[in-house]
């Protein structure tokens, strides 16, 4: 980025240089389908209206091409020797990393020194790493370079997230840290216990020299603690960090390579961002989930519109697309008079003109007005899939919306084209919920039209069918079809010279110019008219609901985070099965505040849900549970800021503890009329509560990038409003449908893999290390090892390593297909089961238990002094290779005990790790290699094989080390079998059962022949 060319004005003429020597307030042309080198203030453009068109795919991932507007005093310099002559100064704010925020103004001076000022926005500014579209060049002057850039400024990296399982690692590593340190200072104290008396410190063999006599005690205590301590480090199992890296590398394939969260419509996959989340998918216990595009296909149908209590339904469009069962309109009520036609004109006008939309034709998108006939192949592209929608269906209701040129918009009202100007734009934010545009028609009138939600609508009107229009829009509301009220009203020439002069204020404004804006949007919409309202359906994603109920049968809460109103987001949520007809609907909402106080309302709440559980809190994995009473709530934004508000005397407010306690006993929550930054409230306040839940968050759009953030693990969907949310996510899928499987199915999988690969590995290594620590209580405390050096070093490398790994990446306790049947089984493992405090001490004292097996099995038999046949006496080398040859069997044995899915590449790496290690100590121990300087384990495998008590020892002493885990086994089996236990059971069951009745056909069949 920073070698590339860049053509900047100099003199009147182009000069080409390096992007990295550009300075502020060098002025640069872009050509199409490059890149911007920098911020640039946008001057002019090769379109005659002053626009050009800018994907910014590189910084938000929204592919739809946005419409970016120069300053209207420079807009006419089309020329280099134009651009040379311009005298201007800017003045704007200190570089800041929202992207969609700009303040400044520009100072252009003409030849007579008079000057004007222009406000700049968000619109004026052309970002770098933002591309050139549909427009052949802009000029533009720099604003922010290098690492003041915007982009530049949006590189920091988000806070690391870590897994329940690497916490838990990390807890058992110091534990047995501790363990060494214990053992090195029990040996060490011992040493100088048993070194006491003056014949056992210096024994004949070994006189001390008289400068060793004179080191200081503490020194050579100290220096004997280090040496216990390398005998000992063996114990940190250092191999299996990266062991589990490299699992969690490796099986992160597995979720990109299933074939079934491949969708064929759009033709993507599943994405894995981050592969240090894998086994966190099998410990979720709330999932967050947006539901405009998430839950919801945010593929917008027009379903029908309600003008002056009118209700009109026009043919179903469907993106673009008429659907076949269409059949002109449909006139509810009677036919509209005189007025009333009137007003439906004005309803569809506003349609047309209230919008940002962009209009891209099929030809040259600068080549002449298209025909009414082929006005109709124009594609419309807007940020708003609502807007599209709301366009293309009018359009079949006679009004078609041509274009923008030369700040006149066009519409096609039947057969007449119709040009309005457009004079101001008041643009949509999430606090207005609403838009408007100020627009002149040909005869001169000035009208305001505004679009937007019915709760920020309705107060400003003074005019219309307002209980009418209502009821329609809570019974459309209630089917779930999304909604936006549509008023007007006619401005005389004084009333928009004001709105200019209060607008143009705002708007030049360097500090508090958002506030400011806001004020003036507050004083210019109100006194409205009522024409109407819409109604747009958003269909549910195939499969939602039975995710949803597939979620909370494996103990699962699901939560719906939506900017959408309480009514139609209700209606989804008994649609997708998160509110069933017996849920009783409890609402903690701003209507309800308005009754009561909060304090009152969260109590009479909390009452409700503990009355039918008495004492006793519903258990955070009940999900729905037919002998309690099943709640869900509802709660919207406001209330939720009250909740959320600390207290006067900057205390933290009670009410969070109280609000938690009544989400935690209701089934499902509906969070309505969220911001974006509420959104990531919820979920930070779940993550912190007492109980440390591992969340989810999941959505599609660049308002759930903060919950997704925020969340233990966070799913982006690979949706319609651009990849933003994907590309900030852990995990992206394709659908909704595909969390079930990622969660139920790969995740199950994921932790059942790395809880027993963590464990095995703490079980194998005190299994290793502990003979060497009781090695030491027969050699004097003389930090003599038990094994040899090659033994020591090989195996956590080359021995052990692999069959726990391939057990990582492939078993499959129970069958995919059953996880999905059975999403009960998914507790079995909730609260991370299987590496709690409890589990982790058996697998130690299992540990522990065959380590003194191998160790006095082996040291009982030798104390016979047995002989080969030879008569030689076997000796400490071969007493050392004796345990560890008991212990590699019986540590690979076990992890074969535990498998349950087997195929040939686990049969080849458990049995081929056993030949490798008898096939390295016999080629280790019967050459005389030339590199050594001692030869000390020569001939002792060999010797030791050649013995028959050694392989009596061997099977005795394997045999009885694995038989309190199978006892274990069958016993918890038989009388305690867990849910994932009986479904294992009758899996075998039948399949013994079909293998039965298939040997008997046979046999009938053989005998019939």
């Amino acid at each position: 980025m920073n070698q590339c060319p860049v053509h900047f004005i100099q003199h009147g003429k182009l000069v080409r240089k390096q992007s990295r020597k550009l300075r502020v307030g060098d002025i640069v042309m872009v050509k199409e389908d490059d890149t911007f080198p920098c911020d640039l203030i946008f001057l002019s453009s090769s379109r005659g209206d002053g626009t050009c068109h800018v994907t910014t795919a590189s910084l938000d991932g929204e592919s739809s091409h946005k419409t970016h507007y120069a300053v209207q005093d420079t807009k006419g310099f089309h020329t280099e020797e134009d651009i040379d002559r311009l005298h201007a100064t800017i003045e704007c704010e200190q570089p800041q990393p929202d992207l969609y925020k700009f303040v400044g103004r520009i100072k252009v001076y003409h030849e007579q020194n008079d000057s004007v000022v222009r406000p700049l926005g968000s619109e004026n500014l052309l970002l770098r790493g933002a591309t050139l579209k549909n427009t052949e060049k802009i000029f533009g002057v720099a604003i922010y370079t290098g690492m003041e850039t915007k982009m530049a400024l949006n590189y920091q990296s988000t806070s690391q997230k870590r897994s329940a399982v690497e916490k838990s690692m990390n807890a058992f590593l110091i534990v047995y840290l501790c363990i060494l340190i214990s053992k090195a200072l029990i040996n060490t104290v011992l040493k100088y216990v048993w070194q006491s008396e003056p014949f056992r410190d210096e024994p004949w063999y070994n006189q001390k020299t008289e400068s060793e006599r004179q080191r200081n005690l503490f020194l050579r205590a100290f220096t004997d603690f280090l040496a216990f301590m390398v005998l000992f480090n063996y114990i940190i199992p250092v191999s299996m960090y990266v062991t589990v890296e490299l699992q969690k590398f490796l099986g992160s394939y597995f979720i990109t390579w299933d074939e079934e969260m491949f969708d064929e419509e759009s033709g993507e996959g599943p994405v894995v961002n981050t592969s240090d989340l894998n086994e966190e998918l099998g410990q979720v216990e709330y999932v967050f989930t947006d539901k405009t595009g998430t839950l919801t296909e945010n593929n917008m149908e027009f379903k029908e519109c309600c003008i002056e209590g009118q209700v009109y339904v026009p043919h179903a469009i469907c993106n673009g697309q008429v659907l076949p069962e269409a059949s002109g309109i449909d006139m509810i009520d009677s036919s509209p008079g005189v007025s009333g036609r009137e007003r439906e004109e004005l309803f569809f006008r506003a349609i047309c003109l209230c919008h940002t939309i962009q209009v891209k034709d099929d030809d040259d998108v600068d080549g002449p007005r298209k025909s009414p006939d082929s006005a109709k192949s124009c594609v419309y592209i807007s940020s708003s899939p609502d807007e599209v929608a709301l366009v293309e269906g009018v359009q079949r209701l006679g009004f078609t919306y041509l274009r923008l040129k030369d700040n006149y918009m066009e519409i096609l009202n039947r057969d007449t084209v119709e040009r309005f100007e457009l004079l101001e734009i008041l643009s949509f934010d999430s606090v207005r919920r609403r838009m408007s545009v100020i627009v002149k028609s040909a005869t001169g009138e000035i009208y305001l039209f505004c679009k937007g939600a019915d709760s920020s609508v309705f107060p400003r009107v003074i005019e219309g069918k307002v209980d009418q229009i209502r009821d329609r829009v809570e019974h459309n509301a209630v089917e779930g079809l999304r909604t936006l009220c549509v008023a007007y009203k006619r401005l005389v020439q004084e009333e928009y010279e004001a709105i200019c002069t209060l607008l143009q204020a705002a708007k030049l404004a360097l500090q508090d110019r958002e506030k400011k804006l806001a004020e003036a949007y507050e004083q210019i919409e109100k006194d409205l008219i009522l024409l109407g309202a819409t109604a747009v359906e958003d269909r549910l994603q195939e499969k939602a609901a039975d995710t949803i109920e597939a979620l909370q049968k494996a103990g699962i809460k699901v939560w719906v985070l939506t900017g959408d109103k309480m009514e139609t987001a209700a209606a989804t949520c008994y649609a997708c099965k998160l509110f069933r007809r017996n849920t009783q609907l409890l609402e903690l909402t701003t209507k309800k505040l308005e009754e009561q106080s909060l304090h009152d309302v969260l109590f009479e709440l909390s009452k409700t849900v503990l009355r039918c559980h008495g004492s006793l809190t519903r258990d955070n994995f009940s999900g729905l549970s037919t002998d309690m009473h099943d709640y869900g709530l509802i709660i919207d934004g406001a209330a939720l800021s009250l909740i959320m508000k600390p207290q006067e005397d900057g205390s933290s407010s009670n009410y969070r503890e109280l609000f938690l306690e009544i989400c935690r006993n209701c089934s499902a929550v509906l969070c309505c009329r969220m911001a974006p930054l509420q959104k990531a409230q919820i979920v930070k306040l779940i993550k912190l509560s007492k109980e440390h839940p591992i969340t989810l968050a999941i959505g599609d759009g660049a308002n759930d990038v903060s919950m997704i953030l925020e969340a233990h693990v966070g799913i982006g969907v690979i949706g319609k409003e651009g990849r933003q949310a994907a590309r900030n996510s852990d995990y992206a899928i394709p659908k909704f449908k595909h969390l079930k499987k990622m969660l139920l199915v790969h995740g199950h999988f994921y932790y059942i893999r790395i809880s027993e690969l963590v464990q095995y590995f703490f079980y194998k290594n005190v299994c290793f290390i502990f003979p060497q620590f009781l090695y030491q209580f027969f050699c004097g405390f003389s930090q003599q090892t038990l094994y040899d050096t090659a033994y020591l070093t090989l195996y956590n490398i080359s021995f052990t390593s692999l069959p726990i790994l391939l057990y990582s990446l492939m078993e499959q306790h129970v069958g995919a297909e059953a996880l999905k049947r059975e999403p009960s089984l998914y507790r079995d493992v909730a609260k991370n089961a299987l590496l709690r405090w409890r589990v982790f001490i058996y697998w130690t004292l299992l540990g522990v238990f065959d380590a003194l097996v191998f160790f006095f099995g082996a040291y009982f038999m030798f104390e016979n002094t047995t002989v080969t046949s030879n008569g030689q006496v076997f000796g400490n080398w071969t007493f050392g290779t004796l345990v560890f040859t008991v212990m590699m069997f019986t540590v690979t044995l076990k992890l074969a005990l535990d498998t349950h899915y087997w195929t040939w590449i686990n049969h080849f790496v458990l049995w081929g790790s056993l030949l490798f290690y008898v096939v390295f100590s016999l080629l280790w121990g019967g050459i005389v290699w030339p590199f050594l300087n001692y030869q000390r384990m020569y001939y002792v495998f060999i010797q030791m094989l050649s013995s028959g008590p050694a392989w009596l020892a061997i099977v005795l002493l394997i045999t009885v080390s694995l038989l309190p885990d199978v006892l274990k086994k069958v016993l918890c089996r038989q009388l305690w079998p867990s849910a994932t236990e009986r479904v294992q059971t009758r899996n075998q069951c039948l399949s013994v059962e079909q293998s039965t009745i298939f040997m008997l056909s046979q046999t009938s069949s053989s005998l019939n022949f």
